[in-house]
């Protein structure tokens, strides 16, 4: 650019000097020599405003080039803070995920420790019936004792159980094994008690036939033939195609 400002200098310097020449020159020769140096004094200005505007743009290129640099810098920031999002995420799904499935387990456990304490339907001799935790709990301890063949524990557990638990769905097959109980003691007299009281209160119950048996047998014990033979002979007649009959004809065909 330096370089064309001193020649453009030379050229006016020329352009002015001009006048002191021009008697060396004919008229012809002056004008054309003035239009060739206007062109030159023009091309000159046109080529300083293209430098000119070349600078303002090498100017506008370098922004831009700074600008660009900055936008590169703050999209690799920005996904720097997108993976690190993308790893808390992730961190929190898993934490998430395992808070859930030890809310789950801890739930699973309150339920069953609430069961624990919740009336269970039970299901006995064809009857359906609700019994809380330590109602089943004394039951099925007394029958382990009746099973085991300690009846006087079974017939103290059973006693217990229908003053503790009067109303409850137990009560019948309770009374019911109460009676075998103290068959098993030999105490036949509690016995025919226990199975009066269990007939009279349950008449319609499944296990009535084997009460009239077990009834029967007591009396046959006791060696009371008149009422063993009455009670045969109702369950006999009573239930005629159950088992208990069928072994009360037995029973009655060996009594004198």
């Amino acid at each position: 650019m330096q370089q064309r400002l001193r020649q453009l200098c030379a050229v006016l310097a020329l352009a002015g000097a001009l006048p002191a020449q021009a008697a060396l020159f004919s008229d012809d020769e002056a004008r054309k020599a003035i239009l060739e140096l206007r062109a030159k004094v023009t091309a000159l200005e046109e080529a300083q405003k293209r430098l000119a505007s070349s600078q303002d743009v090498q100017d506008q290129l370098q922004t831009l080039r700074r600008s660009l640099l900055e936008i590169s810098n703050q999209n690799e920031a920005l996904r720097a803070e997108m993976a690190r999002l993308r790893g808390a995420n992730e961190q929190l799904t898993r934490d998430l995920a395992d808070t859930q499935r030890r809310l789950s387990d801890q739930l699973q456990g309150f339920d069953a420790r609430i069961k624990q304490f919740e009336p269970q339907k039970v299901a006995l001799d064809g009857q359906e019936f609700k019994v809380e935790p330590e109602e089943q709990r004394q039951y099925e301890a007394a029958m382990g004792l009746l099973r085991r063949g300690e009846f006087a524990q079974a017939a103290s557990a059973y006693e217990s159980f229908l003053k503790r638990f009067s109303a409850s769905g137990y009560g019948a097959v309770v009374r019911f094994w109460l009676g075998n109980a103290q068959y098993g003691q030999r105490a036949y007299a509690p016995a025919i008690a226990t199975f009066r009281e269990f007939l009279k209160l349950n008449p319609q119950h499944p296990r009535v036939p084997e009460a009239l048996l077990a009834l029967a047998n007591c009396q046959i014990e006791l060696k009371d033939s008149k009422s063993a033979r009455k009670t045969l002979d109702e369950l006999i007649k009573a239930h005629p195609g159950s088992e208990a009959a069928q072994a009360a004809k037995e029973r009655r065909a060996s009594l004198k």
